[in-house]
């Protein structure tokens, strides 16, 4: 690890962060005691925080640090565009060689004819961006009241005020105000949870008649498009039924709504492929949304990937000196594109996607192990996409009480033992950097595997289990 000799004053930065940072989903019933854990050297795929203790990152920072953390090649491409030129406004007919070549790999890498590329610094943002150039789509069409958004429950999207009105995560809207009647959501596709003796294909076309029968309820003629992970991350790590998304695509069509595939944490290779929608899952939407993985997150980077379609209509003049007036002041910044282009190239010639698709099978295998434990009712996911869902009881597939904490307890396990886990309510997610080998795959599960056993010891003595 490099700087490993030098000082942090923990105290010091603790108490600065309480008392002025406030971060992303704050539990404030405990941050003003507990502070944070604070994170200050990293190097492969470990992270040491301020005391020099070390951790396997079982979450890739959040979904996002896909080659691994402190690479070199990175950092150096990021310093030399530094040097070159910082930033440059791309409004108005300006631009940077990062950009422009960017734009063109992507281009390259995306199915079909997805080929415009608009950037923004982050996945709510290219979700935002989706929505308002998909309703400037239909207005240039002159279809107007083509305004309505279908999302899914436990669909994650982005917590800016459109795209958390588009996440289907209940939780997250406590407190919190949405778009009213703007955004409408249908049933999570989550097979673990299908009704008992429907089979998984039955499944598969009851919940691509949920997004029909609410396309009718509102009228074809008022809604504008369908947004949906390939697989849902947030919510759960939901894998839709084998044929969901093909279904839901031609229903699309046939309504004339525009498809958003919202590939903010499947792309740049977590499921072994630079983009998911058609390798993995066979269709082709119109939009591709993504963000972390662009540049494994060394910069803030987001790009809305458009197809000809689309652009062949949003390109055309409106009228006599009328601007497409939408973008950012860091829309194109150089040094992120030149993150993103480094880290595509590294990719690249690393074979990382099929480092992925080599070492995925063996992770799932490996966590399916956890299966002997009467809590563990499911273990899914795809490759480095990975979640445990907790139960109280695996046959009638019954949550634990709130007063378990069972996804917290877990990870607080897993981190006195030093992996790094996510938990959300009653799950465990992992997405580690895409450069995990059966090593450190070995260390995480044989440490969840002691973890869940000491949370069950626990809840034991606490009369839960």
């Amino acid at each position: 690890m490099s700087g490993t000799s030098e000082q942090y004053d923990t105290e010091t930065i603790w108490k600065q962060d309480r008392d002025h940072y406030i971060h992303p989903w704050t539990d404030f019933s405990t941050f003003k005691e507990e502070g944070s854990l604070v994170m200050a050297e990293s190097e492969g795929a470990y992270v040491y925080d301020s005391n020099g203790n070390r951790y396997l990152d079982g979450i890739g920072g959040l979904w996002c640090v896909n080659i691994g953390y402190g690479n070199a090649e990175m950092a150096d491409a990021i310093a030399e565009q530094v040097r070159r030129i910082p930033y440059y406004s791309t409004f108005t007919h300006l631009t940077t060689p990062p950009s422009s070549e960017l734009a063109a790999k992507l281009a390259e890498l995306t199915p079909g004819n997805l080929n415009h590329v608009f950037y923004g610094t982050g996945g709510s943002m290219s979700n935002d961006t989706a929505i308002r150039i998909i309703h400037f789509y239909f207005n240039r069409l002159g279809k107007k009241n083509k305004k309505k958004i279908i999302s899914r429950v436990d669909g994650y999207h982005g917590s800016t005020y459109l795209a958390m009105s588009m996440t289907g995560v209940k939780f997250d809207h406590q407190g919190f105000d949405l778009a009213p009647g703007l955004v409408h959501h249908i049933p999570s596709p989550n097979t673990y949870r299908r009704p008992k003796g429907m089979s998984e294909d039955e499944f598969c076309r009851a919940k691509a008649a949920d997004l029909e029968n609410k396309i009718l309820e509102l009228g074809p003629e008022n809604v504008a498009c369908f947004i949906a992970e390939p697989i849902m991350g947030a919510g759960g790590v939901i894998v839709p039924p084998k044929g969901y998304h093909q279904l839901t695509r031609e229903i699309c069509n046939k309504y004339e709504v525009i498809y958003i595939s919202d590939e903010v944490v499947t792309g740049f290779g977590r499921l072994g492929h630079f983009f998911a929608s058609e390798a993995v899952f066979d269709f082709e939407p119109d939009i591709i949304t993504c963000a972390k993985g662009i540049s494994s997150g060394y910069l803030p980077l987001s790009a809305t990937i458009f197809s000809k379609e689309i652009y062949d209509v949003i390109s055309i003049p409106q009228a006599e000196g009328a601007l497409f007036t939408h973008g950012f002041t860091y829309s194109g910044h150089p040094v992120a594109c030149a993150a993103g282009l480094k880290n595509i190239e590294i990719m690249e010639r690393d074979d990382i996607c099929g480092h992925v698709r080599a070492m995925g099978p063996y992770f799932e295998e490996q966590l399916e192990t956890l299966r002997e434990y009467p809590i563990v009712g499911d273990v899914r996911g795809s490759h480095f996409m990975m979640c445990i869902e907790n139960v109280a009881d695996r046959e009638t597939k019954e949550l634990l009480p709130d007063e378990a904490e069972i996804g917290n307890r877990i990870s607080a396990h897993c981190q006195k033992r030093g992996v790094i886990v996510r938990p959300l309510a009653h799950l465990n997610v992992l997405s580690p950097p895409l450069i995990l080998n059966r090593d450190q795959i070995d260390t995480m599960v044989e440490v969840l595997h002691e973890s869940i056993r000491e949370t069950m010891n626990e809840l034991t003595r606490m009369g839960i289990l």
